[in-house]
């Protein structure tokens, strides 16, 4: 199983979280003498702590690469020349927002609408997986932090931005939301092994075989209730589409959010109280449809 970190030198929180992979102290990658976008490829080839802990993993190969281009718009891989093949894509990038709160973000990727300024396409997906995310999310958020972090929030976004184009499932764990933050060492560190211990966890997760995994409507753009049952149930969710996208949804949409998650789901989940009586009209009949149950988060 391969997994590629991708970085971007166009941004400054990625280029900080990349020094800090290659700088670790509980692991190690080595230049493999392989080009990915003209940049060197990495290897992880030592991380003697997760050996202990997860010691019938298998065989997992952990690349990191960098490229020119900006993440969300990163649509051609272009692996031909490095000789790779990932099952699995994490971005390592910077998250701005108008509040610009300091916070630790994961989430995946697509447009719900008609408008793609951030990447993608118009009313696409990517490919996702629900326990990728929930393992992204638990990885970032079950640490302790060092006084200087103390006013990071952790967050789990709605599916927004590019890219979409990518056949390959993919996660965006985010250091946000300032230059301030963007530039903090322990910020850095904290995001680049927060994405190696998501790797672990997700095979944890995947082994262990209790999720029910989900997808999500309504509710707001930082997602509190499905963050909520991704934190403390055991529930994974792959596609978020927030309540000002439910009355641009169609039956083509939701099939694209079944067939682009990775893993089968169990259920559609409803944040009720996030969804007004207007879209409930327009979803439930879109939902129905389908031969999946139908949940709301307050009945967890």
């Amino acid at each position: 199983m391969q997994f590629l970190i991708i970085t971007s030198e166009e941004d400054k929180a990625s280029m900080n979280i990349r020094d800090k992979f290659l700088k670790a102290k509980d692991y190690s990658f080595e230049e493999k003498g392989k080009l990915w976008y003209k940049h060197p490829l990495f290897k992880l080839i030592q991380n003697d702590v997760k050996k202990e802990e997860y010691p019938n993993l298998g065989d997992i190969e952990v690349y990191l690469g960098l490229t020119k281009e900006p993440l969300i718009f990163l649509n051609d891989l272009k692996l031909e020349e490095s000789g790779i093949k990932p099952d699995f894509l994490i971005f390592a990038s910077r998250h701005t927002s108008k509040t610009a709160r300091p916070a630790f973000l994961v989430h995946t990727t697509g447009n719900w609408g008609k408008k793609a300024e951030f990447g993608g396409d118009p009313y696409t997906l990517s490919r996702s997986s629900a326990l990728l995310l929930k393992a992204g999310f638990i990885s970032l958020s079950k640490k302790d932090l060092p006084p200087i972090l103390s006013d990071f929030s952790f967050d789990i976004e709605v599916t927004h931005h590019g890219p979409t184009k990518l056949e390959i499932p993919l996660l965006f764990m985010e250091l946000g939301s300032s230059k301030v933050e963007w530039g903090i060492d322990d910020a850095g560190e904290s995001v680049a092994n927060a994405v190696i211990n998501t790797i672990y966890y997700y095979f944890e997760l995947k082994e262990t075989g209790n999720q029910k995994i989900g997808l999500g409507f309504g509710g707001t753009h930082y997602a509190p209730n499905f963050q909520r049952l991704i934190g403390t149930k055991n529930i994974a969710i792959s596609f978020i589409c927030p309540k000002y996208y439910i009355q641009e949804l169609n039956r083509e949409m939701i099939l694209k959010m079944i067939s682009n998650t990775s893993e089968k789901v169990d259920f559609f989940l409803i944040d009720w109280k996030g969804t007004n009586s207007a879209d409930k009209q327009h979803l439930i009949p879109l939902l129905q449809e389908f031969d999946i149950p139908i949940k709301k988060t307050k009945d967890f």
